[in-house]
């Protein structure tokens, strides 16, 4: 992604960035919340491995936030932290299928706004955002 060339520009990708870099922090940290009261029950091995899988954006983000805007802190994380451990702690006390059903919830919200990103992308221009399509299509 070559840096911003204007202001509207650098906003909009100091946002996509931004929004994918909490969303992803927050569905890890709810995940944890789960595993966390659920820990090797069955339910929680089903859940283990749907989310066991390393997100590339969770990665990347924080690296393309720092490489194009020098600025990959984001002062809510502790708030967030708390609010998404707190939430699939919860519920994870919802029964068998209630966790499951949240994770499921939480992946396909994130589906979509990542549908949402690059059908964004694609239509300002595929070949200059291309290293950021390729990690939003790996994600999905």
């Amino acid at each position: 992604v070559p840096p911003a060339q204007d202001s509207p520009e650098k906003d909009m990708l100091d946002r996509v960035l931004r929004v994918d870099h909490a969303g992803e922090f927050g569905a890890n940290r709810f995940y944890a919340g789960q595993k966390a009261i659920l820990g090797r029950t069955e339910t929680g091995l089903i859940i283990q491995v749907h989310t066991g899988v390393p997100s590339v954006t969770s990665k990347k983000t924080p690296k393309l936030l720092y490489r194009f805007f020098k600025n990959a802190k984001w002062l809510a994380m502790p708030v967030e932290t708390f609010l998404s451990v707190w939430t699939g702690a919860c519920s994870a006390l919802l029964g068998k299928v209630g966790p499951m059903a949240c994770t499921v919830a939480v992946e396909e919200s994130i589906s979509e706004h990542y549908n949402s990103q690059i059908r964004t992308l694609m239509e300002e221009d595929p070949d200059k955002y291309k290293e950021l399509l390729e990690v939003f299509y790996f994600r999905l």
